[in-house]
């Protein structure tokens, strides 16, 4: 059983994605009105375009570990997270507390440049052919195509970890036609997006599946009634926020890259900077655990006429 992206779980999140600073005429005391929902996300969605570079210049370590629903058998693998030829790659680096011998070091670099290969390979394709993609050539979908396939709804300020944030819901519509894989996801997701005020990026998500769906007879994406997944983001060296925390809960299947009956807990850390020489530079944005605290409503406000 593979854990191999955990951008996988994120598949909301990249569409719409995390965001770079923004000007300080953008930002809204708690005082203000707050903004209407499609300019807000097309907003996220522009600085999420700004950030990817920076975003690239970073290595983490990712610490996976599965739980089986019957509660008999768990996983836990450790992966180092970083950039290789322009596509995101999960290096492998420890099974279960024990480092990779030799062979298994050996295979996982020869499947990292497969795995390469093949998402440039996809990419070059999809740009031939106009299509809307990220990096890895996977299917991409802007901010308007979520606001066809579902609606954003009660805007509202809370207080995260000690920053303003508004929280707005999502519901996707099931009787929406969708073009592409990502899309049949997103029709049939509903939960709820934390984003910061100040930076314009979403700090906190939570969602759950209405109904369950396969793709390709259930080979190619298979999720169940009721999967619910969180993600957390934390702001790294004051300039770009990255994952600290994932979980999913339920049973859910995308190709090779997520396949889970339980639950699943990604835990980010040890941000490191590195140079296009491939050196790495001492840690200069460790991560600290992240808290489970959950947003406060001391600072709540009723939602703007839209």
């Amino acid at each position: 059983m593979k854990l191999i992206a955990s951008t996988t779980l994120l598949l909301v999140a990249c569409a719409i994605g995390s965001a770079q600073q923004p000007d300080v005429s953008s930002i809204h005391p708690a005082s203000a009105p707050l903004p209407d929902i499609p300019s807000l996300m097309r907003e996220v969605e522009q600085h999420q375009k700004q950030s990817e570079a920076i975003q690239k210049d970073y290595l983490y370590h990712e610490v996976a570990r599965e739980q089986r629903g019957d509660g008999k058998k768990s996983l836990t693998n450790e992966y180092d997270v970083f950039w290789l030829r322009g596509v995101q790659v999960h290096k492998l680096v420890r099974k279960d507390g024990k480092d990779l011998t030799s062979d298994e070091q050996k295979k996982e670099s020869d499947r990292i440049d497969r795995e390469v290969a093949r998402a440039q390979e996809r990419k070059r394709k999809a740009d031939a052919d106009g299509k809307e993609t990220d990096s890895h050539g996977r299917d991409e979908v802007t901010v308007s195509r979520f606001l066809e396939l579902g609606t954003f709804s009660n805007p509202r300020r809370l207080q995260l970890n000690g920053r303003e944030t508004i929280a707005v819901n999502y519901a996707g519509d099931p009787k929406a036609k969708t073009r592409n894989r990502l899309e049949s996801v997103i029709r049939d997701l509903a939960g709820t997006i934390w984003i910061d005020e100040e930076d314009r990026t979403i700090t906190r998500l939570e969602g759950h599946f209405a109904d369950s769906f396969k793709v390709g007879g259930g080979m190619v994406m298979s999720i169940q009634k009721g999967t619910t997944f969180s993600m957390q983001q934390m702001k790294i060296n004051n300039e770009v926020w990255l994952p600290s925390r994932i979980e999913g809960h339920g049973a859910a299947r995308v190709l090779l890259l997520v396949h889970f009956e339980g639950s699943i807990f990604l835990t980010d850390s040890d941000y490191r900077k590195f140079k296009a020489t491939s050196t790495i530079l001492p840690a200069v944005g460790t991560i600290q655990q992240p808290s489970d605290s959950e947003p406060t409503k001391d600072k709540e406000s009723s939602p703007s006429p839209q």
